[in-house]
Order: structure tokens, then sequence, then C-alpha cells
């Protein structure tokens, strides 16, 4: 019994940093939280940016440069913090930042409605087409009908070149969890949570187009890790950009290639397919156990429990948590072993870069709005 009162207690000193903080969503204009920086992201205002540290796993309070920043050309940067104690360690008076917290705590709708347009200001980045629209609302509109458009750029009709003015760029970033760190270590399990990851639905079920020890050589756009070749056929689909894909079991590395003119492949131990586009999405691999597999890394937190099936589903039920790993009684390090380590990465959209320019207008989907 002391035992396990001694686990209980130390469980609770854990999840207090993170879940048993009071919901905070006060914002404090012109003050600062400096340092105990994580990462910092681009944002477009301070809304976005404490939506940023919501959904980053270890984030609990922030700093947002505002656009009438002096001090140097940082402009929009969306510093994501934290403390062991969850509270800042100062905090200054500064002209031009807006700081905050985390709104882990409040429960938040896991997709936000992001309706603010934001005039003279430019999401660079991310872009997979462009088109002539008569002005930034119908820019938005074809934005919203696009599954792939996260956001967009619209150039106005007095803008300095006037080669393009009324365009609209359509751009991409992701909104599915991504693992950042896959490997093989003995000992573990790890897998997603069973939350449906689907963005559309369709009446029509997709069909294979596997191509197996087949390895199509360049065109890379993006390489990323992935647990499965059907987990990466969901990233290749994901991806506007992406015409195939080749997949390397050994290293678990995606490989998203373009190339629209042709295919050419060679013998090799990958595994090679195309996307699939208007079909519904076999979402298998999003329910397998990966035995001997660690998604390293993004940590919200982890909890003592006794097999990687309770692990899977506490990460079910956990809003926040996308993908977890489970350590079992075989794991070299006694003093790791029953944990769940409940994980998440942001998938809110975001643009790359945020910068000033005079007469464009950006904005996001509005997929999630009502």
């Amino acid at each position: 019994k002391m035992i396990t009162h001694l686990i209980f207690v130390g469980l609770l000193s854990l999840l207090s940093s993170s879940l048993c903080q009071a919901c905070n969503p006060n914002i404090l204009l012109n003050m600062d939280f400096p340092g105990n920086d994580i990462t910092f992201l681009y944002s477009p205002d301070v809304n976005h940016c404490q939506l940023l540290c919501t959904q980053h796993p270890s984030c609990l309070f922030f700093s947002f440069i505002r656009a009438d920043w002096t001090h140097d050309d940082r402009h929009f940067y969306c510093y994501l913090k934290s403390t062991p104690s969850g509270e800042p360690s100062a905090q200054t008076p500064v002209q031009g930042v807006t700081s905050g917290f985390s709104l882990k705590s409040c429960s938040p709708g896991p997709q936000p409605c992001l309706s603010e347009l934001y005039q003279n200001m430019d999401f660079i980045g991310g872009d997979y087409r462009s088109l002539f629209t008569g002005d930034h609302k119908e820019c938005q509109r074809v934005c919203t009908q696009d599954p792939a458009c996260q956001f967009f750029t619209f150039v106005k009709q007095n803008f300095s070149n006037s080669k393009v003015r009324y365009k609209c760029y359509l751009k991409f970033s992701w909104t599915v969890p991504r693992t950042p760190v896959i490997e093989r270590k003995a000992g573990v399990t790890s897998g997603f949570s069973q939350k449906t990851n689907q963005t559309q639905h369709f009446d029509k079920v997709c069909q294979r187009k596997l191509f197996p020890n087949t390895d199509i050589p360049g065109s890379d756009i993006e390489s990323l890790p992935a647990a499965s070749p059907e987990h990466c056929q969901t990233l290749c689909s994901t991806h506007p950009r992406c015409t195939y894909f080749t997949y390397n079991r050994n290293t678990f590395v995606c490989y998203l290639k373009e190339n629209t003119h042709e295919i050419v492949t060679r013998a090799d131990t990958g595994t090679s397919r195309l996307p699939h586009r208007s079909c519904q999405l076999d979402d298998n691999w999003a329910r397998v156990a990966y035995e001997g597999v660690d998604f390293s890394g993004s940590d919200i937190r982890y909890e003592l429990m006794d097999d990687a099936d309770t692990c899977q589903k506490t990460c079910t039920e956990d809003p926040h948590c996308q993908f977890y790993t489970y350590v079992d009684e075989t794991f070299f390090d006694r003093s790791y072993r029953r944990r769940c380590y409940l994980k998440c990465v942001i998938t809110i959209p975001a643009p790359p870069k945020v910068i000033k320019v005079t007469n464009v207008v950006s904005g996001f989907s509005l997929k999630n709005c009502p």
C-alpha cells in the first residue's frame, strides 16, 4: 500500500505542472516573460500564438513580439516557454510585446476557427497553387473549399508590382500529427490515438497502389518519419504537391516526391506507392501497435500503467494526445518501466514565416468555422 501511495503522490506532482494548472486565458499587453524559451515560431497575432502554445506538448506560457516592436527587426515572433513551476520566472514591462498562458487547462477544441484577416501581412512559404481572384474574400473562399489549403495571401489591386495584382496564393501546412522521431528500441511499443485522423469522408474506399521492393529515385520535396508504408501514404495523400512516395522500412523515412511528368522506378528494398485522392483512406496503420519502435520526444507527460493496450486507451481518451510510447517490463533501465508517454505536436495551420508587406492581405481557411 505504501508503494501504491508513493506512485500516486508522484503522479500528482508530475501532472500538476501541465494538467492541474488553473485555466488562465488572460493576455498581458506590453508585458514580456523573459527567458525559459523552448522554441520560437512565426505567428500573425497573439491569439494564434496562444493556440500554438496550447498545442505544443510542453509550452505553458509565451511572449509574442507584435508589429509595433521597435527594438530590432523581429516581428511576429511567438516564443514558447516553460518552467517546472508552470509560472514565468519574471515579468517585465516592454512595449511591443504581449504575453499569456497556454489554454491546455481550459479544454480548448482541437480545431479552432481562425477567421481573422491580416492587412499588410504576408504569410511566406507553403505555396502549392496560385490563381487570380477578384478580391481577398474570393481568395479565402477558394482556400476554404480546397481540402489542402490552410492559409492564403492575396495581392491587392494597388500592389507595387502590377504583374501579380489580384493574385491569390494558396498555402499548405500539416494538420495531421507527424511523429518527429521514429527509431527501433527494444522493450517499447508505440502507436496512435484512436480518435479519427480523417479530415474528409468519401463513400469510395481507396484501392491500394503498391510497388514493393521498388524505389522511385529523386524528385524529393520533403522527407519525414513514418511508422509504415500506409502511414507514409497518408502523409503523401495529405500533401497537395506529393505525386508519389518511397518508404524505407529500415530507417522509417517517408520520401514525398513531386514529378507530374513521369515515374521512373528501380529495384530496391523500399516500398513505393501513389497517393490517394477523392477516396476514403485506410486508417488501419493508426490502429496498429508498433512493437520495438520508439516515437521519441513530443511528450506531454507520462503515467504508470501495466500494458501497452491501456496506454493506447489512455492516449485516445486524452483530448491532447495524438500518439504514445509505452515502456514494458523488459526495458533495460528499470526506472523507465511501465511508463506510458502521451505525446502531441502542433496541428493548427501555421505559416512558416510572417512579414510586413504593403497592400497584401493574408488569412486562414474557414473550414473549421461554423
